[in-house]
């Protein structure tokens, strides 16, 4: 069933989380042992990220470097398929133009759609850590408007290489990605909600927002995309911080601002434990929060770690 569909039957805030595909070598057993106690609070649908090849250089002994690419983790698609099997419930892959051709794209979905998944996450991604700055492959899109484009013509039964319709229709529902502290490479929040515009314009039926610590921004956030006659369901992304090194960590990695209450709090804090214990109480306090607001799903972002989405879970659902 569709995101959009849970979200209209639902008569109450659905929950839902994000999870990370396992370093290779780590078994699909590890994995589901470590989300099924979130499955006790009945989430429609499961995240499944997706992480482009790396690359590393190795030199040989006539000094030449030689380009090697490595993949850390197993395939998205794979996972999902493993995850709809065991827990019944809809995964949605993450797809991003980084790091694939259009053809590339075709093929995933095609591959996705075949499996029985019905809802994707289309990103445009970030630049590899090797690269300064984000460069789409060749014949690949540059911007997600695009990815999203081609994953709406496949609904409407137009693929790459045919002249007319094939008469194969796939039925995905597109999600994208919105960010209350505007993307990074964005000048200001006016031109980044004006980009998110342009993905929504080019077909997508749901926003999921990156993670934030202060609510207020969130609201603000929505209000701002509501006037913009942006109407379909925006669901707030929560991320409790459960380490010492999260508090510099995260807001250089995903540029977003700590409250001063919740910073006050962490400074106190000597441990991990004592950190995380914070970052729990915080979610929770945000959580509820945004559940009297009438948001339609919590997602929350778990990198694959069951235990402090849990206990918020516990306290909010």
């Amino acid at each position: 069933m569709k995101i959009t569909e849970y979200i209209q039957q639902a008569s109450k805030t659905l929950f839902s989380f994000e999870i990370l595909p396992p370093l290779k070598g780590q078994s699909l057993k590890e994995l589901c042992e470590g989300i099924e106690p979130l499955m006790e609070f009945k989430p429609p649908f499961v995240d499944v990220t997706y992480h482009r090849e790396e690359f590393i250089y190795k030199k040989h002994p006539n000094g030449l470097l030689e380009k090697i690419s490595t993949k850390k983790r197993p395939g998205t698609v794979g996972i999902c398929a493993a995850l709809m099997n065991r827990f019944k419930v809809e995964a949605v892959p993450h797809l991003l133009c980084g790091g694939f051709t259009r053809e590339e794209t075709e093929n995933a979905l095609i591959d996705l759609n075949f499996i029985g998944v019905q809802n994707i996450l289309a990103l445009r991604g970030d630049a590899p850590k090797s690269e300064g700055k984000f460069i789409p492959e060749p014949d690949g899109h540059a911007y997600t408007k695009d990815l999203v484009k081609q994953i709406v013509g496949m609904n409407q039964g137009k693929y790459l290489h045919e002249e007319t319709e094939t008469g194969f229709h796939t039925d995905f529902c597109v999600g994208v990605a919105g960010y209350p502290e505007k993307h990074f490479e964005a000048p200001n929040l006016k031109s980044d909600l004006r980009y998110l515009k342009e993905k929504v314009d080019a077909g997508a039926e749901y926003i999921v927002t990156q993670m934030f610590f202060d609510n207020q921004k969130f609201f603000d956030f929505t209000r701002k995309v509501r006037e913009m006659g942006i109407d379909i369901p925006i669901i707030p992304g929560i991320k409790p911080i459960t380490t010492l090194s999260q508090i510099n960590m995260l807001p250089r990695t995903f540029f977003l601002d700590l409250p001063d209450a919740l910073m006050d709090e962490l400074e106190k804090c000597k441990t991990n434990a004592e950190v995380k214990e914070v970052g729990i109480r915080w979610a929770i306090q945000q959580s509820k929060e945004l559940v009297k607001h009438g948001v339609p799903v919590l997602h929350y972002y778990t990198m694959s770690k069951a235990d402090a989405t849990y206990r918020i879970a516990k306290e909010v659902f």
